[in-house]
């Protein structure tokens, strides 16, 4: 392996209570009639909520639940307008037909306005915004031993702005210049990313490894026969651990992730 390229969500950090946070508020805005306005109780306003709120808000579990089936912050609006019909989704098949069936101008402006929305938090509370995203420490920890025996980039539709915040946050703002972060600017396709990466480090694509906590990103980039490995400490369940061994990926584990990846 000469390259090693990370999803930052769900890979490298502990993101998903802010996520929901900032989906619920934009998906708030666009339907304040929401059967979901009763999760924002303690949730809306201009501060962060504590953890515990988070976590405890009806909607979260089957949030978490559903997170893996999409790609970008316009599929949170998804998961969240499957909640509000009272809709479970259990599959990407299952999920792919709901999305098509919403508005894809609606779904543009969510993007649009989630943004705006994280933008507004993190600068109207930036403590409290961080304490929504702790790190997964021991992947912090690995990537700092192993900085030498790989090129560390990330691969993220996160924003760049926030990734560089949170890499400061975690201590290893160095291991990731800004020619190894590749964000939401550079596409909505993780394969995209990889072959920018493949061409601006001068890899060949089997030299390369993609981590992402996500089967479906897996899926867009394993035909460049690129290794793929599946974070099973993200936010995978049964399902997304079912299908990555199915297909051949690595399913890689917090007490295993440093020889899984590194030998």
């Amino acid at each position: 392996m000469r390259l090693l390229a990370l999803d930052f969500d769900g890979v490298i950090s502990d993101s998903a209570s802010e996520s929901f946070v900032v989906a619920l508020r934009t998906y708030l805005a666009f339907r304040p009639g929401s059967s979901l306005m009763g999760d924002a109780s303690d949730l809306m306003g201009t501060s962060a909520p504590l953890l515990e709120r988070v976590h405890g808000a009806p909607a979260y579990a089957a949030f978490l639940q559903m997170m893996p089936l999409g790609n970008r912050a316009e599929d949170y609006a998804v998961v969240l307008a499957a909640i509000d019909a009272g809709l479970t989704i259990i599959d990407q098949p299952g999920y792919d037909r709901f999305r098509a069936e919403q508005d894809p101008d609606w779904l543009s402006e969510f993007h649009r306005r989630f943004y705006a929305e994280r933008e507004g938090l993190s600068g109207a509370d930036p403590e409290g915004w961080r304490r929504l995203m702790a790190p997964y420490a021991p992947i912090v920890d690995l990537l700092r031993r192993r900085a030498v025996d790989a090129v560390l980039a990330i691969a993220t539709s996160k924003d760049r702005r926030s990734v560089e915040a949170l890499l400061r946050l975690y201590g290893i703002e160095d291991l990731f210049p800004a020619d190894r972060i590749l964000d939401k600017e550079t596409g909505p396709s993780k394969r995209l990313h990889v072959e920018v990466l493949a061409r601006r480090f001068d890899v060949d694509f089997p030299g390369i490894t993609f981590v992402d906590d996500k089967v479906n990103h897996l899926d867009r980039v394993a035909p460049l026969g690129t290794r793929c490995g599946l974070a099973a400490w993200g936010y995978n369940g049964d399902r997304e651990i079912a299908l990555a061994r199915k297909r051949g990926y690595l399913v890689c584990t917090l007490a295993e992730a440093e020889r899984q990846l590194f030998g």
